[in-house]
């Protein structure tokens, strides 16, 4: 079953609610956009920036039920929309866990957040890193220590 399966709670209210949640945990800014089936959010806290990267579904996932039949077109408008509430309410629920492990101490907002921290080049940790992870898997060998800043 999804997180979320049957929510009401439209895609701009999720939005909303990360950012209250986000400035009542300190965050300093907050910032989103959307390009076709990606979004993102972004935020500053603690001198640190962070990137949250969001995969919706796509229009045409909906084409058809879970049983196979075709949807008519506003079925599967409203099915996608569904599937896009769902993202969204995911990703609250994920950002409220996190800093409130940070908050409570259970966690660092780097060690929470680490894969989404914006490096001075624009890309996120997760996209400079996670590249060589799976290349040293594959070759069984570790990637070389990082240049002299």
């Amino acid at each position: 079953m999804t997180y979320a399966k049957r929510t009401t709670v439209s895609m701009a209210r999720s939005k909303e609610e990360i950012e209250r949640v986000l400035a009542r945990y300190g965050a300093d800014s907050f910032g989103y956009a959307t390009e076709g089936n990606r979004a993102l959010i972004t935020f500053s806290m603690e001198s640190r920036r962070i990137r949250m990267f969001l995969v919706l579904p796509e229009f045409e996932d909906f084409e058809y039920t879970p049983t196979v039949m075709k949807r008519t077109p506003a079925a599967q408008r409203k099915a996608h929309d569904q599937g896009c509430r769902e993202r969204w309410r995911s990703l609250v629920l994920i950002v409220k866990a996190k800093l409130e492990a940070v908050a409570a101490g259970i966690t660092t907002l780097e060690t929470e957040f680490l894969a989404h921290m914006v490096l001075p080049d624009g890309q996120t940790v997760g996209q400079w890193l996670l590249p060589q992870v799976a290349d040293a898997y594959d070759s069984r060998q570790m990637p070389p220590m990082l240049p002299p800043a």
